[in-house]
């Protein structure tokens, strides 16, 4: 009894939280844009055989004749994409850095990792745009300088979006590497030198493989909430930048198409459902080879 509780309390959270949101949302997406309050029809108001008759996958449909809707999903993925690795390519070098300093230093230097949660999200992607306006921070010291003759335009272009999710998600690629590379034995590069290796062919033959779940969890924790990223596109990457966070946010609240938007939901919802399952294998199998 006392194991069937233990498991109902994770399931019925993710039936609370998840399910039930999932499927309500699902629901709206088989209905038609009405003119009411809700505005959607039909709705339990009007009956349950009058429910059921009333749903059809209309909107999906839509999705597929409007160039809008692909165009949002495949500039999502290659922003998500191209974040994932600029993410791990500046995240990597800061965790194995963590990773081979002294013992003392750890705590202090996980702290500094984690500091920025301690201030609001949109708070810090507001600081972004003081830095990379025409007249931030960035531009004003390349013009005291010298490097540059005239300020660049970095704000509302993907580039502000990049460094914006990258700036953000940061973290949750230097943890999962960190705890990787702390847990690997430094014997194994000693054996590897001792072999023939040079200190570079080590890195490479030992220690990346050894850190490759750390590498994987890192670009999924990543990669997920960047597809969906709203906020950052929103006020650092101006009308240019398509996301589908952001058509899915005017759909729902300035065109008021919530049958629309919640098709488009769905959609992200299965296309992300990819990653997390590959994300769960990969750390079942972590704890399977842990153990």
């Amino acid at each position: 009894m006392r194991k069937f509780a233990l498991i109902a309390v994770p399931y019925s959270w993710l039936l609370a939280l998840f399910l039930i949101p999932f499927f309500i949302v699902f629901k709206i997406s088989l209905s038609d844009y009405a003119l009411s309050i809700p505005p959607y029809a039909p709705t339990m108001k009007d009956g349950f055989s009058a429910l059921i008759q009333g749903l059809d996958f209309e909107n999906f449909v839509f999705l597929t004749t409007d160039d809008l809707y692909y165009k949002a999903y495949l500039s999502s993925l290659k922003i998500a994409v191209i974040s994932t690795a600029l993410t791990l390519l500046v995240g990597y070098p800061m965790a194995y850095g963590m990773a081979r300093t002294p013992e003392e230093w750890r705590p202090t230097l996980m702290m500094l990792v984690i500091l920025p949660f301690w201030t609001s999200f949109l708070i810090r992607v507001y600081a972004w745009i003081g830095i990379l306006s025409n007249e931030g921070l960035l531009n004003q010291f390349l013009l005291w300088t010298g490097l540059i003759t005239e300020p660049l335009t970095i704000l509302n272009t993907n580039a502000a979006v990049y460094i914006g999710i990258v700036y953000t998600y940061l973290p949750f690629m230097i943890l999962p590497i960190y705890a990787a590379l702390e847990r690997m034995d430094d014997s194994l590069i000693e054996a590897a030198e001792d072999l023939g290796c040079s200190r570079l062919s080590a890195f490479w033959l030992v220690t990346i493989p050894l850190s490759k779940n750390g590498i994987i969890a890192g670009c999924f924790l990543v990669f997920i909430p960047a597809l969906g990223e709203f906020v950052i596109p929103s006020l650092l990457g101006g009308s240019g930048t398509l996301m589908i966070g952001k058509v899915l946010f005017e759909e729902f609240f300035n065109n008021r198409d919530w049958p629309v938007a919640s098709a488009v939901a769905v959609v992200l919802l299965l296309i992300l459902i990819v990653p997390i399952v590959l994300f769960q294998r990969n750390q079942q199998k972590q704890a399977e080879a842990e153990a």
